[in-house]
């Protein structure tokens, strides 16, 4: 018989959506075909150790706790950084005080982690010294698209439409808090103070007021030193799901779903996505125009394009009253979870949760490794 190809899940991390990528392991481990993949499970703790997590270990602390953080395990996992030994390597220490080591032979990395540390190039450099395949976008794009500046540069480049934004660093808050706020002003209230360099939300604070304005960006700050504040754009949020095509082939993308907030939050925030199921609602296909859609989808395909994307993305929209499409975001290793918006805009275009993660993990172990 030939052996399953082995996948190393890897979940936790440093950044402040730690609690979210076990989540969305929870999920991806659950329906992954085991009888096609075979599996091994990595923790990395928010301090950064990687660690062999049993799956049952990882359904135990989230069922006591939704919002958990990984301990520490035993055995102690670490990457050769050497061309074309793919194994990971385990230690643990032996009951004589010896560190007992052993290898696991790794075919493919599937990184669920989210934010700084896993999602933004930093992981998929490691992975690409290591010499190992991996789902998703690469150093470049993960870079990227986790930056909401250069993010919006680059569909600039690309001929986008992109709403109006400032950025704010840590050194023009220090030196010129009076300049910051005069330029925020321009943009008109309200606006949306955001981390450059956060997801699932967090430190995202609107603001209807200028009076408002500093506590927003202290919040921001508490997630990352460099800040953008967007314009407040008056339109239906429309996010498009992703998939990278099949060797030569044009990326693929799902119909266009569109969130309705409809409890008493003010924007699509971390309770409404993650939390309350009922706080918003996703509708898909959008009801939109036939040419809106097309342009949607459209859109989407250029935006992965513009960040020389790999295996898949989420490309969010704004569908103004005018017809306008206006692009706000990628993101590159979107929420993964059974509820989570990318996954089920493909369970509504016919490709179902457990078919995505095959058809991931087949991309993945497709593309050659090193420069490409």
């Amino acid at each position: 018989m030939t052996p399953r190809p082995c996948v190393a899940v890897l979940f936790g991390g440093r950044s402040s959506e730690h609690s979210i990528s076990l989540i969305t392991a929870r999920g991806v481990l659950r329906a992954i075909d085991r009888e096609k993949w075979d599996v091994v499970t990595v923790g990395i703790s928010t301090s950064g150790e990687w660690f062999l997590c049993p799956q049952e270990e990882l359904e135990r602390l989230l069922d006591e706790n939704p919002i958990a953080e990984l301990p520490v395990g035993e055995d102690l996992v670490s990457l050769p950084l050497k061309v074309g030994e793919n194994e990971l390597i385990v230690r643990q220490a032996g009951s004589c005080g010896e560190t007992v080591t052993r290898d696991r032979h790794i075919d493919v990395v599937l990184p669920l982690l989210h934010g700084p540390f896993g999602e933004d190039g930093t992981l998929q450099g490691l992975l690409e010294l290591a010499d190992l395949r991996y789902v998703g976008c690469g150093v470049t794009a993960s870079a990227v698209g986790m930056d909401k500046h250069f993010m919006k540069l680059a569909f600039e480049a690309a001929g986008m439409e992109v709403g109006p934004y400032t950025v704010v660093t840590d050194r023009q808050w220090a030196l010129d808090p009076a300049g910051v706020r005069e330029r925020v002003a321009a943009l008109g209230f309200p606006v949306f103070v955001k981390p450059a360099r956060a997801g699932s939300s967090f430190g995202i604070t609107k603001v209807d007021r200028p009076e408002e304005l500093d506590a927003a960006i202290e919040t921001a700050r508490e997630h990352d030193r460099k800040l953008v504040v967007e314009a407040g754009i008056v339109g239906r949020e429309i996010e498009c799901a992703v998939l990278q095509g099949r060797g030569t082939d044009p990326a693929r993308t799902s119909m266009p779903g569109e969130i309705e907030i409809v409890d008493e939050h003010a924007f699509y925030d971390f309770e409404a996505k993650y939390v309350s199921q009922a706080s918003a609602r996703l509708s898909c296909p959008a009801d939109l125009p036939q040419e809106a859609t097309d342009a949607i989808r459209a859109g989407a395909v250029t935006a992965f394009e513009a960040l020389d994307g790999e295996g898949l993305c989420r490309a969010d929209f704004f569908y103004t009253p005018d017809g306008r499409v206006v692009i706000n975001e990628v993101n590159t290793m979107p929420g993964f979870t059974p509820i989570s918006m990318y996954p089920r805009m493909w369970a509504e275009s016919g490709l179902a949760y457990a078919r995505l993660i095959d058809e991931l993990l087949g991309l993945a172990m497709e593309r050659p490794v090193g420069l490409r």
